[in-house]
């Protein structure tokens, strides 16, 4: 139950991710926990939360972290890895608290946090290590014995565990369009400019990641379907005050453009995100589908990674390589990325807060 390697030893594994209501009493509330500290009226939670009323109200995220976290454990069995993997959210149950207090309880001394977020920001990175570190301090304050110490895996959105699997959904997107010359959009969550700014230890790096990830799709799936050479980076479901710039252009807008230009058909690749979560079944698969339907615009959406047995792999791949035991694997010149974060990469725009897996 213990891997040791020379660069560290480690006794468990955690997934870190975002978290969701798991039915339409948990919606408003789940809201407020993402939302906490930001001002949003309750009204304006009602609103956004009337998506998740096509859904029964769930989120598909919960579902799907139990089938990687699943298929994590057989792909541990597998290659008789002997290390546990344990599971705590940032918004919902089970709580990232939770999940350290059974580690705790365990006897995990020290784990290794996979977080479902490929990229550099600080909502995809500093945040959740923010909310190790007060979940940390809260089991602490237990008095019931020492918290885990806690590190991370590298961002992956080089690895060829995450790249290979959306090469071959490219792929089949293309096939499943069946149009000559159609435009691969690759999308993901937009945040504020000056966070996309700051982002990363030399800045700029949520967009310089995404635009390397992108590159390295296109060129390969070019080589195997007939698609457009050009391609674009554009963001979608924007959440902030409108007074506020956020990275653009948005999908739907961006279809609009492309069918203005007579671009035959769009390949909508949800590069920022690693399974079929509510951004990608109700914004790309709703919303942006349906714009591309109304303006006559052929799009399709190419698969997320989900529980692709490279992807899963993947895991298993970094934490051997945070230990020592394997080389790093990255297909970019971007990587392979730091996995100790570096002091005041991706700073949190509302002031300082302790944060774990890195040296500040």
């Amino acid at each position: 139950m213990t891997i040791t390697g020379p660069r560290g030893s480690y006794d468990a594994v955690l997934l870190v991710s975002f978290g969701g209501p798991e039915g339409p009493g948990d919606v408003v509330p789940f809201l407020e926990n993402v939302t906490r500290g930001r001002g949003i009226p309750r009204e304006r939670l009602v609103e956004v939360g009337a998506h998740y009323s096509a859904f029964g109200g769930v989120s598909p995220i919960n579902g799907q972290n139990r089938e990687f976290l699943a298929a994590l454990n057989a792909d541990f069995d597998g290659a008789e890895l002997d290390l546990p993997v344990y599971w705590g959210n940032r918004n919902w149950d089970p709580y990232l608290v939770d999940a350290l207090r059974q580690m705790r309880d365990d006897g995990v001394g020290s784990a290794l946090c996979f977080v479902t977020s490929a990229y550099s920001s600080y909502s995809g990175c500093r945040q959740y290590r923010e909310n190790l570190a007060e979940a940390l301090d809260i089991v602490a304050a237990d008095g019931l014995g020492p918290a885990p110490r806690l590190d991370k895996v590298r961002h992956y959105f080089d690895h060829p565990g995450f790249i290979e699997p959306m090469i071959d959904a490219v792929v089949t997107a293309s096939s499943r369009l069946g149009v000559e010359g159609a435009r691969l959009v690759f999308t993901t969550h937009s945040i504020p400019t000056t966070t996309a700014t700051e982002s990363g230890p030399d800045g700029d790096g949520y967009v310089q990641q995404h635009k390397a990830a992108a590159a390295l799709i296109a060129a390969a799936s070019g080589q195997r379907s007939s698609l457009d050479p050009e391609w674009d980076l554009v963001y979608q479901s924007r959440s902030g005050a409108p007074n506020i710039p956020w990275l653009e252009p948005d999908i739907s807008d961006h279809l609009s453009e492309l069918r203005a230009r007579g671009v035959p058909g769009v390949i909508m690749v949800p590069i920022g995100f690693v399974s079929d979560h509510m951004e990608v079944v109700w914004d790309l698969d709703t919303v942006a589908l349906d714009h591309a339907s109304e303006i006559g615009l052929p799009t399709v959406r190419a698969a997320t990674v989900g529980t692709d047995p490279r992807f899963v792999a993947m895991v298993r791949e970094l934490v051997l390589e945070r230990v020592g035991l394997s080389d790093a694997r990255a297909l970019s010149t971007l990587g392979p990325m730091h996995d100790v974060c570096p002091a005041n990469c991706c700073p949190n725009p509302r002031g300082s807060k302790p944060a774990c897996c890195g040296s500040d």
